[in-house]
């Protein structure tokens, strides 16, 4: 053990590349902003928000994923993952930073001025029956309060957990000391699961996304949101494992490891579509005008090309790509597909957010922006997530040496 190679080194090129891509991010911020959030027409300006809301929240959300598989492994009593469980650890520890981000773009537009976003937070929606009826539920104290507390938390019960994995570094258990640490492990994760059922499987979804179209809900959408963030989280460490793994660590990790995280994307690539037909064949069976309404500019409007692209990507391609066990070991394969994954499940959130946030209610029509200054803000964001876990893997050794089940991940087969 003593010889592996588990202290992580920061690469030149890896640090200049994610500086550079937080630049491009700023950047992004910059023109964007002079272009349209400086406009005093509020539905110029919102395109400015839209685009920032749409990143802080996607990337805030996959981030976060990495945290809810330690947890769900944990409760599992798995110890498959202890071999790159550093990796996942390193990813949720930039919770608290996009978190920060998240919460200021989300309070600055419902105490703003800028309402077209978030129509339910104008003075003129008191007036709204619609809204009215859920105003004890979608109002901004409950919004801002509830928005703070979720990141707080996800941020305060990671950190438990982080530091938890990380002091059995240089201390050894006994048979003993080992059960009471795994039990106190899981109930950690326990209350940390709690946590996530109630903010990503359930509210915090109809607060940030689904508001914005306040006038329409569907009962799926918070777990068609966890589906899409999960994948997309699972996707990022996959890419951190291949990358670690080509760079001389992780020695103890093998292909069956990489192969069971392959079969995760591409099972839930198919929960995700199930979700995906479950909520839009029920809607569009049932043709009820203020059901299809959310569909119609996404799927008859500007947003066709978008809306099919989306279904192409996140399920047709890891369908006939991650079906054969060759290529969910296969570097390169997994890692081309772990990225089109990333991207193709913003492209998700993109249209998750947009079409509701560039109409205009005069005219009652959307179009589909630029996008390039969406993904060079995304870039941006992703920059941002490999500074910080790059800098978080390299204060730890990346193989928790004394945890009791590190041997069940060393002669882990699948």
């Amino acid at each position: 053990m003593a010889t592996l190679k588990d202290q992580y080194l920061v690469p030149k090129r890896y640090n200049t590349l994610s500086l550079i891509l937080m630049a491009i991010g700023v950047l992004s911020i910059i023109i964007l902003f002079i272009t349209h959030g400086t406009s005093s027409n509020e539905h110029v300006s919102a395109r400015f928000w839209a685009s920032l809301l749409q990143n802080s929240v996607f990337f805030l959300l996959i981030t976060n994923t990495s945290m809810f598989f330690i947890v769900a492994t944990t409760l599992a009593w798995g110890g498959w993952d202890q071999s790159f469980r550093r990796v996942p650890e390193a990813i949720s520890s930039c919770v608290p930073v996009l978190g920060v981000i998240a919460v200021l773009v989300l309070l600055s537009l419902i105490f703003g001025g800028n309402h077209v976003i978030y129509h339910w937070a104008s003075p003129e929606a008191a007036h709204d029956p619609a809204i009215e009826h859920k105003a004890g539920f979608l109002n901004k104290p409950f919004f801002a309060i509830w928005t703070v507390l979720t990141v707080v938390g996800w941020s305060v019960l990671g950190k438990k957990l982080r530091d938890r994995s990380r002091m059995l570094d240089n201390q050894p258990l006994s048979i003993e000391e080992g059960k009471r640490y795994i039990w106190t492990n899981t109930v950690w994760a326990a209350l940390y699961a709690v946590l996530f059922a109630l903010t990503v499987l359930s509210s915090i979804p109809w607060f940030w996304l689904m508001s914005i179209d306040a006038h329409w809900y569907s009962t799926m959408y918070s777990w068609y949101t966890f589906a899409s963030s999960f994948v997309s989280g699972l996707a990022l460490i996959i890419i951190y494992v291949v990358y670690l793994k080509n760079n001389g660590y992780l020695e103890l990790t093998t292909k069956e490891h990489l192969h069971d995280l392959g079969k995760f994307i591409f099972a839930f690539s198919i929960f995700w579509t199930y979700l995906w037909y479950s909520q839009f064949m029920l809607i569009w069976y049932a043709n009820i005008p203020e059901e299809t309404i959310y569909f119609k500019a996404r799927m008859q409007g500007p947003y066709r090309a978008i809306f099919f692209l989306n279904l192409i990507i996140n399920f047709l391609a890891p369908l006939l790509i991650l079906m054969k066990r060759a290529s969910k070991r296969n570097y390169g394969t997994i890692t081309m597909m772990a990225i089109l994954i990333i991207f193709g499940h913003w492209l998700d959130f993109y249209q998750m957010v947009m079409p509701g946030a560039l109409v205009d209610t005069t005219t009652g029509q959307t179009t589909v922006p630029n996008m390039l200054p969406d993904l060079g803000i995304g870039l941006g964001f992703v920059g941002l997530i490999m500074f910080v876990t790059s800098r978080t893997l390299s204060k730890h050794p990346l193989i928790p040496k004394n945890h009791p089940f590190l041997k069940e991940s060393i002669i882990h087969h699948t």
